[in-house]
């Protein structure tokens, strides 16, 4: 067992050694451009963050809750925006200081949504669960940053604040790929329109601490807004692509697609998908969106709620969102239809029996500052 753990230490150590050689290599040059800073540039220290609330119905399903935990009795398998009737979203904090070399970001969490995004905290912590990011940076040169800490994945289209996501509810995408890491992680600028991202960390949600001496290797390749992303962890990994296109000035269409492997030693099963964006802005204050998702399961990973003989199963979901913006305040009505291969326990109808599918209902709320 001791010459197992030695490996694994050595394999971790080559890897950060590795990391940091090529930060250094690719900024041996620019090495006269790491200077004092001027007398007149001075660290931005910055405060911004949001609320958010919502009313959700379910059209042809059941609208209450379990009374012991409050979960609700039907909701889309999806994470956030499920609860029913008047619910809470987050309050959220975002605290920051931005040095022309150094700066730190500490982002805290408090409400449901924020809860439901930290899932995996705390374990040594007693305030972990309000903990979304707090990570410290160092900008080498032009071209590359080091950061070091807890921050939010890097896989995906769609991301925890619901200010910088279109729809309000949640793809199955987002929702089963990681949220956050913990760990260090490098970022290259390589050229105009490339860049790379390297990074070694903790086992993925864990966020605190590491509790079994394993991690998680990430990259990502970037083109023009274009991102492939690769996740490998403990015997699974995630192979992820995102990006977009503006095909007019009024018309942007987003794409997200995934391959998610499980490891079959833990029992994990897998899951693919795609989803496609469609967005058209009609005024200065008004878009219009849609968000057509196919998500399909494999080994019986559970994100559907099916009870299928072999374990796979499948699920179709289309979401049209207005965003009416008011200020600092954007209003978002929406429609969601849900619709499994199978019969879902997460799309109980008026009598809490299973059904196929789900269509809901859902008027947001969301300020920002």
């Amino acid at each position: 067992m001791k010459a197992i753990t030695y490996t694994k230490y050595i394999k971790n150590i080559f890897f950060l050694v590795c990391l940091l050689f090529a930060t250094f290599k690719l900024t041996a040059q620019e090495v006269d451009v790491i200077v004092v800073e001027e007398e007149d540039t001075k660290p931005k220290f910055s405060i911004s963050g949001s609320i958010d609330a919502y009313y959700r119905a379910n059209l042809n399903g059941d609208n209450s809750a379990n009374e012991a935990t409050g979960s609700p009795n039907a909701a889309p398998g999806s994470s956030f925006a499920n609860l029913p009737g008047f619910a809470l979203g987050m309050a959220n904090l975002v605290v920051g200081y931005d040095g022309a070399k150094a700066g730190f970001v500490a982002d805290l969490v408090f409400g449901p949504r924020g809860t439901d995004a930290i899932f995996a905290s705390p374990i040594y912590s007693a305030t972990g669960n309000i903990v979304n990011q707090l990570y410290g940076y160092w900008n080498v040169s032009d071209n590359v940053r080091l950061t070091l800490g807890n921050f939010n994945t890097f896989l995906g289209y769609e991301v925890i604040s619901p200010v910088a996501n279109f729809n309000y509810s949640t793809s199955y995408l987002f929702s089963y790929g990681p949220f956050s890491h913990t760990g260090l992680r490098a970022d290259f600028t390589l050229t105009e329109d490339f860049s790379m991202m390297l990074a070694v960390m903790n086992p993925t949600d864990v966020t605190e601490l590491n509790l079994n001496g394993t991690y998680a290797y990430g990259a990502q390749l970037g083109y023009s807004g274009q991102y492939l992303n690769l996740l490998i962890d403990n015997g699974s990994y995630e192979i992820d692509y995102t990006g977009g296109f503006d095909l007019s000035d009024s018309f942007f269409l987003g794409i997200n697609a995934a391959y998610f492997d499980g490891d079959e030693d833990d029992g994990i099963g897998s899951f693919a998908g795609a989803a496609l964006y469609p967005q058209y802005t009609t005024s200065e204050n008004f878009t219009i969106g849609l968000r057509g998702e196919y998500f399909t399961e494999t080994d019986g990973f559970g994100a559907i709620g099916v009870n299928s003989a072999d374990g796979d199963a499948s699920v179709f979901a289309v979401t049209l969102t207005g965003s009416a913006t008011i200020g600092n305040l954007i209003i978002k009505p929406e429609l969601r239809l849900d619709s499994a291969s199978e019969e879902s326990e997460y799309f109980l109808d008026s009598d809490l029996m299973a059904q196929k599918s789900l269509s809901s209902f859902v008027l947001a709320a969301i300020y920002s500052f």
